[in-house]
């Protein structure tokens, strides 16, 4: 499979007479489209907001970001979510970097939207400071989802995926500034070259917990709740197949930016045929019940052990009950005598002194942490909020809360804040993004 990803560098984003891309401006009628966007009848409120690196602005509660992106044949970006089920991986795709179509709530916030500091101390903390995000401001009728915890405003991130492919239009018959490729030759038509090399798989977790529908990661359009450990083609994963729907707290979260974008397999694709062979990803899932765990942990090893694989990496979307997921997933494929790393973030408390992982398993001996969620960050007030401050000041919010009776109000009443790490939106850059590093005491 061939994917080429025709690149826009945008440098700006204005508003302005007639949506299209020139010079690396992104202009936007803004009219045209809100009633692109209001098509959905349970958007009631909207309004579209520009957000750029180096503000001092404030944007919660972030439920979804996507980039955007259009494919010059008319395939749908996202196949199985904004057009039918059509393959992805191959063929021509247009994408404006440096952006983001962010979905965001006007009013009320779920247990796994996050926040994005533009400016100032909060911006190092999420890869979504760097890019100018065109900030989807939106309420809906979907009264039930309000209050409760693990729900979310599903119409709120079907028009950020909406969005993000209109805004592609802008580029469809454009020429781009670089192309990028990315094939992968059939795992047993390589050279001996190639085959010489260690080979590499990559196992990735996605988010699929929600027994009840709809609240978890998409495949093709599909629940991953109903999905067993699949090979996959890397391509598929960079080419939209993949949309994030995930309930978890936000700084554990990959965004379907995360997925258009992923940064390990893109590193993986670096070192195809100089250091290693990199056979494709395994795309596994996270289950309900220890069965089926194990029977998934089973699945990844003798597929991993079947392709040849000499190593595996493995990263998991989340944490807590995942935790046993991943470490199953470690313990089986060094079991199969596959090598593995692994990729997580860690829960370790406010303290630092708690578990890491909820479980722990003596194979799993080589870990890479992207940092602890129930960090505590503390954050001036900012000139501008986009959405809701408040959203954070409730107990059903990831990483906020309406009183604690030590720290207080996570909110208060000078708009400077003090949460959890947890409440970072897509913050702990689990994909490969992260610039953490850790500081010995």
């Amino acid at each position: 499979m061939r994917l080429e990803i025709g690149n826009f560098q945008v440098k700006d984003v204005v508003f302005g007479e007639k949506t299209m891309f020139s010079n690396g401006v992104l202009s936007i009628n803004k009219e045209e489209a809100m009633a692109f966007i209001k098509e959905d009848e349970h958007i009631t409120e909207l309004d579209i907001v520009i957000a750029k690196p180096g503000e001092n602005t404030r944007i919660v509660p972030v439920k979804e970001a996507a980039e955007p992106r259009i494919r010059p044949d008319d395939r749908p970006v996202f196949p199985g979510v904004t057009g039918d089920v059509e393959s992805a991986g191959s063929g021509r795709v247009h994408a404006l970097k440096g952006c983001s179509v962010l979905g965001v709530g006007m009013h009320y916030g779920s247990f796994g939207d996050g926040l994005i500091d533009m400016g100032g101390e909060g911006a190092k903390y999420t890869l979504f400071s760097q890019l100018i995000n065109i900030c989807i401001v939106a309420d809906t009728d979907e009264e039930f989802e309000r209050f409760e915890q693990q729900k979310k405003n599903t119409a709120i991130r079907m028009a950020t995926h909406r969005f993000a492919e209109y805004l592609g239009t802008a580029v469809k018959n454009l020429e781009p500034e670089e192309i990028e490729t990315f094939e992968l030759d059939p795992v047993t038509k390589r050279t001996e070259e190639v085959n010489k090399l260690p080979s590499v798989v990559l196992v990735m977790q996605p988010q699929s917990q929600m027994e009840e529908l709809g609240y978890n990661d998409l495949v093709y359009g599909w629940d991953m709740n109903k999905y067993v450990p699949t090979f996959m083609h890397p391509n598929e994963v960079l080419d939209g197949a993949l949309i994030s729907g995930s309930f978890m707290p936000s700084s554990s979260k990959w965004s379907t930016y995360d997925f258009q974008n992923f940064p390990t397999i893109r590193e993986l694709y670096k070192e195809h045929g100089k250091s290693i062979n990199f056979l494709g990803v395994i795309m596994s899932n996270l289950n309900v019940s220890l069965e089926q765990k194990h029977r998934s942990a089973i699945f990844v090893a003798q597929m991993a052990k079947s392709l040849g694989a000499d190593g595996a990496i493995v990263t998991e979307e989340g944490y807590g009950n995942p935790d046993a997921d991943y470490i199953l997933c470690l313990a089986a494929l060094e079991d199969v005598g596959v090598k593995t790393v692994g990729i997580s973030n860690e829960c370790t408390g406010r303290d630092g002194a708690s578990q890491p992982l909820v479980t722990l398993d003596e194979k799993a001996n080589a870990l890479v942490s992207t940092g602890n969620v129930s960090q505590l960050i503390e954050l001036p007030p900012a000139d501008k909020v986009i959405g809701e401050l408040q959203a954070l000041a409730r107990d059903g919010l990831s990483g906020g809360w309406a009183y604690d009776e030590i720290l207080g109000a996570s909110v208060r009443e000078d708009g400077s804040i003090i949460m959890e790490n947890n409440a970072m939106f897509c913050g702990d850059r689990i994909p490969g993004w992260s610039t953490k590093t850790m500081k010995e005491f």
